[in-house]
């Protein structure tokens, strides 16, 4: 299956996941070596694919552990310029908070992907100000633990 990611005249359209997984008053973040950057777990769904599977798949990819989705919290409609390529992207992301696992503490510490391989950090969620985290708006909104699922849009590529 192909992922959700399509060329369109101008640009690029990219349907993701993400996994808000929450430890101890952390959260779980992935940070490539070359990057300034956090993100979350997650990845483009494939076509033909639940959001929910993507999510469930990727996150047992990426921390070794089988996951399950507590609930939708985030429509993240997300404008900006994909970097190398210099190309404007438009994208859907869903954001998922897992529920809550006995071996969170047994995640493993990096996985693999077709770019290098990506570390995994437990970031304070109090303390999420000091660092450069995508999406940004998780610095203020899971402060709030608001459970109604919210739509934000974000627009970076000016």
């Amino acid at each position: 299956m192909s992922d959700m990611c399509i060329d369109v005249p101008g640009g690029i359209f990219n349907y993701r996941v993400g996994a808000i997984i929450q430890y101890d008053g952390k959260l779980l973040m992935a940070k490539n070596s070359g990057d300034d950057f956090y993100y979350t777990i997650g990845g483009r769904v494939k076509f033909g694919e639940s959001a929910r599977e993507t999510i469930c798949r990727e996150a047992l990819e990426e921390t070794g552990l089988p996951l399950e989705v507590e609930r939708l919290a985030f429509i993240h409609e997300n404008f900006f310029t994909f970097e190398p390529e210099n190309k404007k992207c438009h994208e859907i992301c869903l954001f998922f908070e897992m529920k809550p696992h006995h071996k969170l503490k047994e995640i493993r510490q990096s996985f693999e992907e077709v770019y290098g391989e990506v570390g995994i950090h437990w970031l304070p969620i109090s303390k999420l100000d000091e660092y450069k985290i995508y999406p940004e708006f998780f610095k203020k909104e899971l402060a709030t633990q608001d459970r109604s699922v919210q739509h934000i849009v974000s627009n970076r590529s000016v």
